[in-house]
């Protein structure tokens, strides 16, 4: 293959939605086409490369390690020109503001606070959306979203606003399979599902004072919501917000493997495009964002340590001291 020879642009969505989503039903309704076109668009870009890029497995896929590899250059390649055609074909200014967020953030934090924003900007409409997946801004009209993480996107800016309580968990089979971890560095030794920038677990097994638990194998995700798929496929254990996973937990889909953690950098990110940062009402949702954020303080993590079962303490303003030194300091 030369370097002409590029694959068909269709048959690269149809593999970035698949991979997104690890299902070709999923990819195929948001590019609404059939299933099979999708496979077959997967397979022809499968026999343009001479590689396998998914395993199918007991009617589920998964990335192979190829798969792994070509899907961060292929989505920053979508996201590179969808920052160009923003560039050139900037829409016109409105008085709607999109917001994309995860649901349990939108839930939990962001649609009880919406008032105060109505009420200071009241030329400004919100929409929020809610998804998992990250936004892409110039097919689905996102003007900014709210993503879980350690806030490095290619070609867009970040400003992290909460920290959150993270939780190592795995679905149950494996937990049988490799027995219930005694003690945190037991987890060295389990298959990991990691973060896109491979930093999570690392940070974890530091704040548990463990400094050398080995590399960082195994899969990575750019997206909290495609970690958790992974994680209860049984891919392996994996660091997600404590409430995002309460849920499973409760009914045991999950299992926790170790007490919660405080770690600053992962963290809830307010993220857009770096185009947009001037833009009045971009602008005036980050300063609104920073405010309520800041309207926190200490009293905010001494209540979290006292009602750990309700949502919003699950968050912290990304201003305040976090538990991440209190718990490098506990005995092994």
């Amino acid at each position: 293959m030369t370097e002409h020879q590029l694959p068909p642009l269709n048959a690269l969505r149809a593999f970035e939605a698949t991979a997104r989503h690890l299902s070709v039903k999923n990819a195929a309704d948001e590019l609404s086409v059939t299933p099979g076109a999708v496979s077959q668009l997967v397979k022809t870009l499968e026999l343009h490369l001479g590689v396998e890029l998914f395993r199918r497995v007991n009617r589920g896929i998964f990335l192979t390690d190829a798969g792994q590899a070509y899907l961060p250059p292929v989505r920053n390649a979508f996201r590179q020109i969808s920052d160009a055609t923003r560039r050139v074909a900037v829409p016109p200014e409105t008085g709607i503001l999109t917001v994309s967020a995860t649901p349990f953030f939108a839930s939990a934090w962001l649609v009880p606070r919406l008032k105060s924003f109505q009420d200071a900007h009241p030329d400004i409409d919100l929409q929020v959306s809610s998804s998992h997946t990250l936004a892409d801004f110039s097919r689905d009209g996102v003007d900014v979203a709210i993503r879980h993480g350690l806030g490095r996107y290619a070609g867009l800016r970040s400003q992290r606003v909460l920290t959150v309580e993270i939780v190592p968990v795995a679905a149950p089979p494996l937990v049988r399979s490799l027995g219930m971890p005694s003690a945190p560095v037991d987890l060295a030794r389990w298959p990991r599902v990691n973060d896109t920038e491979r930093k999570g677990w690392a940070m974890w097994f530091e704040a548990q004072g463990i400094d050398h638990a080995g590399p960082a194998r195994g899969p990575s995700f750019d997206d909290s919501g495609l970690l958790l798929k992974a994680v209860l496929a049984g891919q392996g254990a994996g660091l997600l917000p404590a409430a995002l996973v309460a849920d499973d937990i409760a009914e045991g889909r999950l299992v926790q493997l170790s007490e919660v953690t405080w770690l600053e950098d992962f963290a809830y990110y307010l993220v857009y495009p770096e185009d947009s940062h001037n833009r009045p009402k971009v602008a005036a949702f980050r300063a609104w964002m920073r405010d309520a954020v800041g309207g926190n303080d200490g009293s905010d993590q001494a209540a979290a340590r006292k009602a750990s079962a309700s949502p919003a303490s699950h968050f912290q303003s990304a201003k305040t001291p976090t538990r991440l030194h209190a718990v490098q300091r506990q005995p092994r």
